[in-house]
């Protein structure tokens, strides 16, 4: 990709089938930035792709699975040193630590609260979850923090440290001149997830992720070459930057018309993503809908009550009452 820089392609069980990891030249080896799952096949083409060479470092943008799943197996294997934001790692060792057989009593009020369907419900109860175990390697105790605005010598370059959030609380991307390491703060022709969790109900990742956009829109510049997490290499980021704060807002504007009677977070898909969604991509779907509704309500743009089986009905303010036109409403 430039002069130091690898890109590596590693594979996704899933819809978004791939993410992308990059290999940096360092002083004394190579620095890795973020890593695909721990599967068999992944440790198998990291072998390939490294082909002898030593992992010095390995740097991980946020704590999801399919960034920090080998960051264990790369210290346990090279010795490498870890750099990630506090916060991710935290997240990262907790979930990894946190195995559950069947879904936890407030998972299962969480997921009554979004309003999810009664069948998806029933499945999800009767089965093991989805654990950060199945797919990440235990992490050692020890790493180095990464923080805003600090320089990071890799190679050659000098990288400065800048944070996002919304799609992952202190999400880190890389600056130098002329190239951007955006993982899933930056991606080209896909919004991240921005979804709202048991873990943290009351979150407002939606605030979160427009605040991030807007402050990164200072740092960014037309000629930077930007290497994402996901999708292809890019350049024109400010335009980027700006489309990424505006499919938000049209969607919130979309929403607020559609919660002119009051429906759940589960009845929101097709305002949002323009579609019903089921199957495999129902999950996601549902905690960016709740997201999206609670972005609302903590904007004062929109009220909730509580239904009588748990769900929380949202309702925009100035909402048109039963027998009102909804000529006018954009």
């Amino acid at each position: 990709m430039a002069p130091g820089i690898e890109w590596l392609r590693l594979p996704l069980p899933m819809a978004l089938d791939h993410v992308n990891c990059w290999l940096l030249d360092d002083a004394d080896g190579l620095c890795v930035v973020d890593t695909g799952f721990d599967t068999r096949k992944t440790r198998d083409l990291w072998r390939r792709a490294l082909d002898g060479r030593r992992v010095a470092r390995v740097l991980v943008t946020h704590h999801h699975p399919d960034h920090v799943g080998l960051a264990g197996w790369f210290q346990q294997e090279h010795g490498a040193e870890l750099l990630m934001s506090r916060t991710a790692w935290l997240m990262a060792r907790m979930l990894r630590l946190d195995e559950q057989d069947r879904p936890t009593p407030e998972t299962v009020a969480f997921w009554k609260g979004a309003g999810m369907d009664a069948a998806v419900l029933q499945q999800r109860m009767a089965k093991r979850p989805f654990n950060f175990a199945d797919v990440v390697t235990a992490l050692p105790v020890g790493f180095r923090r990464l923080t805003e605005g600090q320089t990071l010598r890799i190679g050659a370059r000098d990288w400065t440290i800048r944070m996002g959030n919304g799609h992952a609380p202190a999400h880190a991307t890389l600056w130098t001149d002329g190239i951007v390491l955006g993982g899933d703060q930056l991606l080209p022709s896909i919004s991240p997830n921005l979804g709202v969790y048991a873990t943290e109900p009351e979150a407002d990742p939606v605030a979160d992720w427009l605040h991030s956009c807007e402050r990164l829109m200072a740092f960014a510049a037309d000629g930077q070459l930007v290497l994402p997490g996901h999708k292809l290499p890019f350049t024109g980021l400010p335009l980027r930057l700006r489309q990424l704060i505006d499919n938000h807002r049209g969607a919130l504007a979309r929403l607020e018309s559609h919660l002119s009677i009051p429906r759940t977070a589960a009845d929101c898909f097709v305002p949002l993503f323009r579609r019903q969604i089921e199957g495999g991509q129902y999950g996601l779907a549902l905690v960016e809908a709740l997201a999206h509704c609670q972005h609302l309500f903590h904007a004062g743009r929109a009220t909730r009550t509580r239904r009588e089986d748990g769900a929380w009905l949202y309702r925009a303010n100035g909402a048109l009452s039963t027998g009102d036109t909804l000529r006018g409403i954009v």
